[in-house]
């Protein structure tokens, strides 16, 4: 089976990957190369965090990997938290501290639009490939449901009632932002 490394030390994130990539690839983390430091995310865009993830251990590790960067863009927010959705509430990064900023700022407000944004970076053969999920949705009015992790809880997927929080990981791997970025990083290596 052919290994690919992820470019995260989010455990949450890498449980996601494994299990939608289960039968065709064996994914490797950054424990697996002996990297157990944070990887810095300082940039202004998704795209940004992904390439610079990626570029970092590709330089230091010399291996082919990918990275992902991640954002909930909500509409009547200009699209926050987006970039700082993991740090909205602060350097904490806590999901129940910012789940509650979330909400809090959506008080009163009609318009919930949301959208998941991935944005999936992949070195191989020292190119640089680009590819993106997205998945929309809407903010719910309180947390419903205990899996996934982030934002999953108020996050109503559209054609769907329940959120992330509450669909179970089958659903939620077929379907989310993530999924979809994965999927185009698997079309794209498949002819390889």
């Amino acid at each position: 089976m052919n290994q690919l490394l992820f470019a995260t030390n989010n455990l949450y994130k890498l449980k996601e990957v494994k299990e939608i990539l289960k039968d065709k690839f064996e994914i490797l983390s950054l424990n697996d190369i002996g990297y157990f430091e944070d990887l810095t995310e300082d940039g202004d865009t998704l795209e940004e965090n992904a390439l610079q993830k990626a570029r970092f251990i590709y330089q230091k590790y010399g291996i082919d990997c990918f990275s992902e960067d991640t954002g909930l863009e909500v509409e009547v927010l200009k699209n926050e938290p987006g970039v700082y959705s993991a740090r909205f509430a602060g350097p904490q990064k806590s999901d129940n501290d910012n789940i509650q900023l979330l909400l809090t700022k959506l008080n009163n407000q009609s318009n919930r639009n949301a959208r998941f944004r991935t944005v999936l970076v992949l070195i191989l053969n020292k190119k640089e490939y680009l590819f993106e999920g997205i998945i929309h949705g809407e903010i719910a009015n309180e947390k419903k449901g205990v899996s996934g992790f982030g934002y999953d809880p108020i996050f109503i997927p559209c054609n769907h009632e329940q959120s992330f929080g509450e669909l179970s990981i089958e659903i939620k791997n077929k379907i989310s932002h993530r999924s979809i970025a994965i999927k185009k990083l698997m079309d794209f290596l498949k002819p390889l």
